[in-house]
């Protein structure tokens, strides 16, 4: 199974431990094609050794070719909104974990008010793992 992560790079990097943790879980699982989300190097500049073409191309071959999205939105982001309506788009099961615990930011009703789409308020890490072991399972 191939999965596509998503989580926010140049709309902020706040939730990159939890990135790094989900996408470390996930690889139990699956292959995920975006790990580099979850590195903590990387800074809200994005990666410096593509152009911005280049990502787009590379993340909408790897959306075509993945057979699940994962994506973390609690920290508000154009571009992971975009990967989403693509993998909706594309008919890709969409698991959208949110982190009800940050009071700094409310989930957009365009994924909560989804039907296509899974979406998932975890309080601590430990339930989002979960979230991910059931959506996995549903969705080999």
């Amino acid at each position: 199974m191939k999965i596509y992560f998503a989580g926010a790079i140049r709309g902020g990097r706040q939730d990159v431990s939890n990135y790094h943790a989900m996408i470390a879980h996930l690889q139990a699982h699956a292959e995920v094609l975006t790990e580099h989300v979850g590195n903590k190097a990387l800074s809200d500049g994005g990666e410096q050794d593509l152009t911005d073409k280049e990502i787009h191309a590379r993340d909408i071959s790897w959306l075509e070719k993945c057979d699940a999205v994962v994506a973390e939105v609690t920290t508000p982001s154009l571009g992971v909104g975009y990967e989403l309506g693509i993998g909706e788009k594309l008919g890709k099961p969409v698991l959208c974990l949110f982190d009800a615990g940050n009071r700094d930011y409310r989930l957009s009703a365009m994924l909560s008010g989804n039907p296509r789409v899974t979406v998932v308020r975890y309080q601590e890490l430990k339930d989002a793992m979960e979230a991910i072991d059931l959506f996995i399972e549903q969705n080999r």
